[in-house]
């Protein structure tokens, strides 16, 4: 069989540009990233692969934040109702939310529980009597737990659903100088994970106040640009202030003797939602496209076997070469089993595996081997002497590519726009909208309704209106420059 001469997944799979809804739901499938035949609504299974990415993403953002100085931490699932109720901003933001438990077998509760929609009103309690001192300060901690929300829109897998995977830290700080720094360390964390590590682009946004989280002074986002031309929030970070601190008696002796409050800060990484957006920001016709970082197999060796030469020839000099690289740390994988080849190409290309090794008798030999990287398609014959050298300068150049093309193909769906008219000429063109705005609650929502769904997402930090700006509501004056688009 011709090394190319397999079926194409385009023969399974929808295009991905044109029909992103239908390919996003059958990777997710085939690929064995989640099961959503669970039986509730907007609840999913992570299937082992899926699991496996998972593992690792989490990894990288926990190894981060624990060399900024955060601790893990690990809360119970169940908040007393009257925790939930003591922030009235924060209950009012959640309580439509919220999943109540009620009975304990036959026996009613006193106080109803709620299942964890977001970790504030649990944690803080205990942070009232873990802190007593100005020394006790900064506290910086994280846990990686689901959450649970009654989603009322439509559930869709890892994107919306009513049970989802994150990480909260919640820090306190002595003075609202350190925690504001604190939401600028979030922001460098956010990125050297990723958008360095996993390739995916991000605008960082700070929320309007009408939209920011719940009991936060300042909400400042992090949103990705889908295939289907909508944003999807992956992450926040919240300047909390001393709102909740007041609230659940968070105060401590402060260097004059004085009592203080703490000033707080929370920073949400949906994980979730980056394990969607991984898959549809990197992923291609044939399926998947993984960073080796987060892949469960980085390399996988496919033998090319041919009538007349010797089959233990064949497999003694693939376990040569995954020998060598596994020596070298990698996570190598070699298919012995009887499918074709052609098979063996189209499932590892649906598992999006970085780096495939092809040997045949010719490789065997001359001793080279033919090397195939997934993020381009493109195939090098290689000396078995310098293998393990190429194999290091793809493992750094793949991230770069990814990381490139998804940059390129998010910017390149910016425009900035100076009326509605010129929003909606351009919005088949382009899916991300700068423009400026007077802050006001009712033109957002006068532009979502005018628009069909365009929305603020938020004011740019970097990015001002420039001298005489009008509103591209109402025309009053400009106070921001802000993010437009349509959202999940």
């Amino acid at each position: 069989m011709s090394r190319d001469s397999s079926k194409t997944v385009e023969e399974k799979l929808p295009d991905k540009k044109t029909n992103t809804s239908e390919w996003y739901s059958r990777v997710l499938q085939e690929a064995g990233i989640v099961d959503i035949r669970y039986g509730v609504k907007g609840f999913i299974v992570y299937m082992p692969y899926g699991m496996s990415i998972m593992k690792r993403i989490i990894q990288l953002y926990e190894e981060e934040l624990e060399k900024t100085g955060h601790r893990p931490i690990l809360f119970p699932v169940v908040i007393p109702e009257a925790n939930l109720r003591k922030e009235a901003e924060h209950i009012k933001g959640f309580e439509a939310e919220v999943f109540w438990i009620t009975h304990a077998g036959l026996t009613k509760l006193e106080e109803r529980l709620a299942l964890r929609p977001t970790s504030e009103t649990a944690i803080y309690p205990l942070y009232s009597l873990w802190i007593s001192s100005y020394k006790d300060l900064p506290l910086k901690a994280y846990q990686t737990v689901a959450v649970y929300r009654y989603e009322t829109k439509a559930t869709r897998p890892l994107i919306r659903g009513r049970e989802f995977l994150w990480i909260e830290t919640h820090d306190v700080f002595r003075t609202a100088e350190e925690a504001l720094r604190q939401t600028v360390e979030d922001k460098d964390i956010f990125h050297r994970v990723t958008y360095e590590v996993l390739g995916i682009p991000f605008l960082h946004v700070m929320r309007m106040d009408f939209d920011k989280f719940p009991g936060a002074e300042h909400t400042y986002a992090f949103d990705t640009l889908l295939p289907d031309g909508r944003v999807l929030q992956i992450g926040t970070t919240h300047y909390l202030g001393q709102k909740f601190s007041r609230v659940f008696e968070i105060k401590f002796h402060d260097i004059d003797g004085s009592y203080s409050y703490g000033e707080q800060t929370c920073f949400g990484i949906g994980l979730s939602r980056i394990l969607a957006s991984l898959i549809l920001v990197h992923g291609d016709n044939y399926g998947l496209v993984l960073p080796p970082r987060v892949a469960p197999i980085q390399i996988v060796i496919i033998p090319i076997p041919k009538t007349g030469f010797s089959r233990e020839r064949l497999e003694n000099y693939i376990e040569e070469v995954r020998s060598l690289l596994e020596g070298a740390g990698y996570r190598v994988y070699a298919d012995l089993s009887e499918k074709t080849p052609g098979e063996k190409f189209y499932h590892y290309d649906l598992l999006g595996i970085p780096i495939r090794i092809e040997i045949g008798p010719r490789e065997v030999e001359q001793n080279k081997v033919s090397v195939f990287r997934r993020d381009k398609r493109e195939r090098e014959i290689v000396d078995l002497g310098r293998l393990r050298e190429y194999i290091a300068y793809l493992m750094e150049d793949i991230p770069e590519t990814l990381k490139r093309r998804a940059r390129e193909e998010m910017e390149k769906n910016i425009a900035t726009v100076g009326s509605i008219d010129e929003l909606m000429e351009l919005r088949g063109s382009y899916s991300l909208f700068k423009t400026d705005f007077c802050d006001s609650e009712e033109c957002a929502e006068e532009l979502k309704t005018t628009t069909g769904g365009y929305e603020v997402r938020g004011r740019f930090l970097d990015e001002k209106p420039g001298e005489g700006a009008r509103c591209i509501v109402c025309g009053g004056e400009a106070r921001s420059r802000v993010l437009v688009a349509k959202a999940y």
